[in-house]
């Protein structure tokens, strides 16, 4: 990081539409630097890299958090020998027990320190706690809008039932671990196969098998064509179809699944997804 001018420094999780604000100020060698202090699930760790054309510089914050005001700002002086610039956003806080703010910094720090206003949209302010809680109740074209793209979870190829290729659609079953997972419920979406540069029409369906073994699954059903998954895949979330429920029979669960079928691939050709 030893060209680096100009740092953005926050939590960063989802990198959504608000951060992007702090990114704009960043100049040519600018540098995201995430305090992360652990909870991250929208982005977590390096997945932040996907949103962002900067470099991206991950501080644990149990490593920090001892700093006060001058300390952490000559531990940014070590990292970035060439920092003549700050972003930071209106409410950003630092140091031991986030004692210190962008008034503090300003004072400390000999370079331009900029502090972004508050981003709203539909004026509603933007923040990763409220894209979660939108996640949590299957709102996900809400949580897109304040991302400012379709959110998305990776995971490593499993093992499924069976069922699927033989009984009722084929899926590729995936186990996911450190994304947050939407609301129990089929969704329209895309899937990108292993390192496929495009992602497939799909639908998807996200916890416990009711009508089967009972498990919690995470399985995605590609709508144009049988597509070979070898590792892993990466689903991003279009829209809300319904609520999981439980069938009385696989005919009676077949016969839902093939209607959420015709919606989703009815929504993403007029996306043109």
């Amino acid at each position: 990081m030893k060209k680096t001018t100009s740092v953005a420094i926050g939590g960063f999780d989802g990198m959504h539409i608000g951060h992007q604000a702090l990114f704009c100020e960043l100049d040519a060698d600018g540098t995201v630097v995430v305090i992360d202090a652990g909870y991250a699930n929208l982005t977590p760790k390096n997945f932040r890299e996907l949103h962002t054309k900067h470099k991206v510089e991950i501080l644990q914050l149990d490593a920090i958090r001892h700093l006060d005001g001058r300390g952490f700002v000559e531990l940014l002086g070590r990292h970035f020998p060439k920092l003549k610039k700050i972003v930071v956003g209106y409410d950003f806080h630092f140091g031991k027990d986030r004692k210190y703010s962008f008034a503090d910094l300003r004072e400390l720090f000999e370079g331009e320190v900029v502090v972004v206003d508050e981003v709203k949209h539909n004026n509603d302010s933007v923040h990763s706690h409220k894209i979660r809680a939108k996640l949590q109740i299957g709102d996900i074209k809400g949580a897109n809008e304040f991302l400012g793209y379709n959110y998305s979870i990776h995971g490593s190829l499993i093992k499924g039932q069976g069922l699927g290729s033989k009984e009722l659609f084929p899926t590729i079953n995936l186990e996911v671990g450190d994304f947050l997972l939407p609301k129990e419920g089929v969704y329209v979406t895309t899937t990108r196969i292993d390192d496929e540069e495009h992602f497939h029409p799909s639908v998807s369906f996200i916890g416990h098998r009711e009508s089967t073994d009972g498990s919690f699954a995470v399985e995605t059903h590609i709508l144009d064509g049988v597509v070979e998954c070898k590792q892993k895949a990466e689903i991003r979330f279009v829209s809300f179809l319904r609520d999981n429920e439980k069938f009385a029979s696989l005919d009676a669960l077949k016969v839902a699944i093939k209607k959420d079928i015709a919606k989703a691939t009815k929504e993403l050709k007029l996306l043109a997804l």
